[in-house]
């Protein structure tokens, strides 16, 4: 998604007054308000915890630690915060070990707030037990993570909700996210001609997949490690569907190996993740080789995501050499130098 247009300065007087593109919101007001909304006893203290596509809070009280997630104004919109707080609230109702959100007094699942540069939109979620596992995956944690992202595409298939969001087709995926890579790489102009292969390759491979099920799902969309607690019995919760949309089950899976790939998890653990969605949700075998292709796909969409985000922020990241570290992690997922599965 793009950034949103600014508005032209308004003097005022000597002074000029600018838009606002990302604000933080003080955590001891958001806290009360929040206290207020939810109806939580003993507020102790409401602080940022996490920048990214969305901002994070810590809220604690005298007896229960919940996660505040608070949208961007340029990031969702109602019916997209919509779509994905509802199917969370129905992977629950399934059985699905997810973070699942908290429902304010009035029965809303989020609340609205105004902020300088827009509205905003947060939701409460209980505080998922356990902690992200240290380092990599062990093997247990791998297959219950793949198991558990089986589930959710599983349960997706009988999930209606007439909001709607994104979808992952491969014009957002691929030809989107290469749109938005393209203009990093003007003085480039070999890597342009580069990406603009990759993209025609790809989309020749995998542009006729037809949107059935239980092929098409809701995916998560960043199913990784760190989106994940784990407790010492193996127990297993999932959060941070910010990313979730309609899409082909093997992309979620292709992102996993993606993230993998990337952080230098081992064989060993991406074939315990595989066997343990497949101890679900067997996959096809033509599901299976494309997987190659769908990893590449997922570099180039978490990277013009990652692009996207980090504006709001910091430009100072975006050097040279970052670009070409990420273009050399891509070209190696079309190299047979790697194991993927």
């Amino acid at each position: 998604m793009a950034l949103q247009t600014l508005s032209q300065p308004i003097a005022v007087g000597e002074y000029c007054t600018l838009p606002v593109v990302c604000s933080t919101l003080c955590g001891e007001a958001l806290g009360r308000h929040v206290q207020a909304r939810y109806g939580l006893d003993s507020l102790l203290a409401c602080k940022l915890w996490i920048r990214g596509l969305s901002d994070v809070y810590l809220v604690e009280t005298r007896d229960t630690k919940y996660v505040l997630r608070l949208s961007h104004a340029q990031w969702r919109n109602d019916a997209e915060i919509q779509f994905e707080l509802s199917f969370l609230e129905h992977l629950s109702r399934q059985g699905v070990s997810v973070a699942s959100p908290i429902r304010t007094q009035d029965g809303a699942l989020c609340v609205e707030i105004m902020a300088p540069e827009g509205k905003r939109h947060g939701a409460l979620f209980p505080f998922a037990p356990g902690e992200i596992p240290l380092c990599d995956l062990n093997l247990m944690q791998a297959g219950r993570l793949g198991q558990t992202l089986a589930q959710v595409h599983n349960a997706s298939q009988n999930f209606w909700e007439p909001c709607h969001r994104t979808t992952l087709t491969l014009e957002h995926l691929l030809h989107d996210s290469v749109d938005q890579l393209l203009p990093f790489f003007s003085n480039q102009p070999g890597e342009q001609v580069y990406l603009e292969g990759l993209r025609s390759r790809l989309q020749e491979t995998l542009g006729h997949w037809s949107q059935d099920g239980p092929h098409w799902a809701v995916c998560w969309g960043d199913p990784h490690s760190g989106n994940a607690h784990f407790t010492e019995s193996n127990g297993i919760t999932l959060f941070d569907f910010d990313q979730c949309g309609y899409g082909w089950r093997v992309f979620d899976i292709a992102k996993f190996l993606q993230t993998s790939l990337r952080t230098g998890m081992s064989y060993s653990v991406r074939q315990a993740f595989l066997q343990g969605y497949e101890s679900v949700a067997p996959l096809e075998k033509w599901e299976l080789h494309s997987l190659p292709d769908w990893v590449q796909v997922a570099h180039l969409w978490s990277w013009a995501l990652r692009l996207n985000a980090t504006q709001l922020h910091s430009h100072s990241q975006f050097d040279q050499r970052y670009f070409n570290q990420r273009l050399h992690q891509l070209k190696s997922f079309t190299q047979h130098n790697w194991q993927l599965i």
